[in-house]
């Protein structure tokens, strides 16, 4: 199940999941837990974790995570973006925002990855083939991690983003730390996962996330959205704490 949830998942692990999910639902059907993003119910969430599971966390019929629950659960109570017209771009679209995403005549919706079989636009985030202020919304969850020159991929978004344009960019962030850490030179893939959570994350962002979208030139915001959640929905939908950074082009 790593495999399948990998940021830049093979090929026919997405294929075999998208053939699974319909049985793996009915099979785990119930009325504890509740996936917001289609409104499925479940007696039960999966454990899902690289250095330690978190319980409840993987919806196992969508397969979307507590931070893909939290985002979709803001957008649609506190945002207007779900109505609005929008010409949207997702990098590594994740297969439960893709099936919805696709379904809204509203939005201009294209996804873009150098390998996902989710993707319109085969291309690396660090050279997009996307004219200068192209874009009203960016959604690039859980990616820039992967990135060894993040800059210059903020750099891109930042460039393909219309002006009054929103970027939404998670990324797992270590909030006891003041600084983002990274060393290229560890190479071995079990201490890279020791240290940097997964083997294929480069770095550990610190609470200066926010600085290095600040340098491209983006006004940013941290949305602490699961304050405003009661305790029974964040149970029901399996939540946990986490923020939602959000950069505005002005």
């Amino acid at each position: 199940m790593k495999l399948i949830l990998n940021i830049f998942p093979r090929p026919w692990l997405i294929r075999l999941s998208i053939w699974l999910l319909p049985l793996i639902k009915i099979y785990y059907s119930g009325r504890r837990f509740i996936d917001p993003i289609d409104g499925s119910s479940y007696r039960k969430f999966l454990p899902y974790g690289y250095q330690k599971l978190r319980k409840n966390a993987l919806c196992p019929g969508t397969l979307s995570l507590e931070r893909h629950r939290l985002l979709w659960l803001y957008l649609e109570r506190e945002t207007n973006i779900f109505k609005k017209k929008l010409n949207v771009l997702h990098i590594a679209p994740e297969q439960v925002f893709f099936k919805k995403f696709k379904k809204f005549e509203n939005w201009n919706y294209t996804t873009c990855d150098i390998n996902s079989p989710l993707a319109d636009i085969k291309s690396d985030i660090c050279n997009l083939p996307f004219k200068n202020n192209s874009y009203d919304l960016i959604l690039c969850n859980h990616v820039l991690e992967h990135i060894p020159d993040h800059n210059k991929a903020i750099s891109e978004l930042y460039r393909i983003l219309k002006k009054g344009g929103i970027l939404i960019a998670q990324v797992p962030i270590d909030f006891s730390k003041e600084k983002t850490f990274e060393d290229f030179n560890i190479t071995n893939n079990k201490e890279r996962n020791k240290i940097f959570g997964q083997y294929d994350h480069v770095r550990v962002y610190g609470t200066d996330f926010f600085s290095f979208l600040n340098q491209a030139g983006f006004k940013t915001k941290s949305i602490d959205y699961i304050n405003k959640i009661s305790k029974e929905e964040i149970q029901k939908f399996g939540l946990k704490k986490d923020i939602i950074p959000i950069g505005y082009k002005v």
